[in-house]
């Protein structure tokens, strides 16, 4: 019986091919190791560029100092309020809420996101009035909801619920709506039943956008938490912001700036690392 070609070993129908070293890892892996901290490396001279540019200007007293405080008395504030827990209280209780508010908008997201992209009678009735309703920003909503529920934690949550929902449905619906049509038909081939077609196949299909979602949506409930506590909060970092503001103490409003933005930051990088666990099935083609 003739063997077809085309399950042929690639390197016995080529000796010439080049073979890797015994132990030595390919290629790719190299590249990706390299190039992982050659970004890691490469993001750095900016911010310590403006850093350094900062120290310069207040030392030479280009700009006041209660303008633009010098990097030695942000950090000092920054350690006078962690030394007092001021500035702990404070971040606990900004997340608390962003963490409340968040679970509520990925809920409804993944719900809303699930029932538009399975359903096409669902998403006919229901898209254009989401797509209104997600056009219109965090702070247009404040007014309204400042009247019907007040400025308790209540307005907080379903601000910061609005400004994650809308990416997490959206990415969701448009995931599931995109898996590959051959992906349904080999699961029709094997006779799955529908709720095998779904957990087997569209839901781990449409996985990545989801959680590009998730992510994007935690982005937005972070900042939309900043927004709410700028304008109706006595208590957060966003509160401190406009507390230091109030008082023209710029250096707790930057030291307060600064946490902000590292927390945010690393928010996203632990649902970057739950991403790799989540989507370890996948294998690179390259």
């Amino acid at each position: 019986m003739s063997t077809p070609s085309g399950v042929l070993d690639a390197s016995a129908s080529s000796p010439a091919a080049p073979t890797l070293a015994a132990g030595r890892p390919p290629r790719s892996a190299y590249a990706a190791f390299f190039g992982r901290w050659a970004g890691s490396w490469l993001a750095l001279p900016f911010p310590l560029g403006l850093l350094l540019l900062w120290g310069i200007s207040a030392h030479f007293g280009w700009v006041a100092p209660q303008v633009l405080p010098s990097p030695l008395a942000v950090l000092h504030t920054f350690i006078d309020l962690a030394q007092s827990g001021e500035l702990w209280d404070n971040l606990w209780i900004s997340l608390l809420r962003v963490l409340a508010g968040f679970g509520v908008g990925v809920v409804g997201g993944l719900l809303l996101g699930v029932a538009m992209g399975l359903s096409p009678l669902f998403k006919d009735y229901v898209y254009p009035f989401f797509k209104a309703f997600s056009q219109v920003p965090v702070l247009g909503w404040l007014p309204l909801l400042m009247l019907l529920v007040g400025i308790d934690e209540a307005l907080k949550i379903i601000l910061i619920a609005k400004a994650a929902l809308v990416p997490i449905a959206v990415n969701t619906y448009k995931g599931i709506e995109n898996v590959p049509a051959r992906y349904v038909e080999v699961a029709r081939v094997l006779q799955f039943s529908r709720w095998q077609l779904l957990w087997r196949v569209v839901f781990p299909a449409a996985l990545p956008p989801v959680w590009n979602g998730v992510r994007y949506g935690f982005t937005h409930a972070w900042l939309a938490l900043v927004v709410v506590e700028l304008l109706a909060s006595s208590e957060g970092l966003g509160y401190m912001i406009v507390f230091g503001r109030q008082l023209f103490q710029l250096d707790v409003v930057i030291a307060a700036v600064a946490v902000v933005g590292v927390v945010g930051y690393l928010g996203d990088r632990v649902l970057a690392r739950i991403e790799v666990v989540l989507l370890g099935w996948r294998r690179s083609g390259f």
